[in-house]
């Protein structure tokens, strides 16, 4: 397996524990009742748990883009040590992100997405390359 499918891999658990820290503390906010319920009408999370929805929110949609980047990066077979570098550098953001999310840092939460989003983006244009 290639470094990045590894990173690609490890993504995938990190949005897995993301959501298991979300449904955690969602449940923690709202009777059994509504969190089993159809949900036709939206739960407005606070705190914690709604920053923690916006954060897993945030790592599906830049996983998107990711996923795209290690798939064409794969099956081109083009992987160097520069875009598996971009690959753990995206990881290691996206783990960074999710505590910089949780606990409100406003200027380094926006910093610590940018390195994972341009990260993905060296790994696009490193493949056409």
């Amino acid at each position: 397996m290639t470094p990045e499918l590894t990173t690609l891999a490890l993504a995938g658990l990190l949005q897995a524990l993301q959501f298991f820290l979300y449904s955690t503390l969602a449940n923690m906010q709202v009777p059994t009742k509504v969190a089993l319920g159809p949900r036709d009408t939206p739960v407005e999370l606070q705190g914690y748990a709604g920053r923690a929805r916006r954060a897993l929110n945030n790592h599906f949609e830049g996983l998107i883009l990711f996923t795209l980047a290690v798939v064409v990066v794969t099956l081109s077979d083009q992987s160097t040590p520069l875009t598996q570098t971009a690959a753990w550098t995206y990881l290691i953001a996206r783990v960074l992100y999710v505590p910089a999310y949780l606990i409100g840092k406003g200027p380094w939460r926006s910093l610590i997405w940018f390195v994972g989003f341009m990260a993905t983006i060296t790994i696009l244009i490193a493949a056409l390359l």
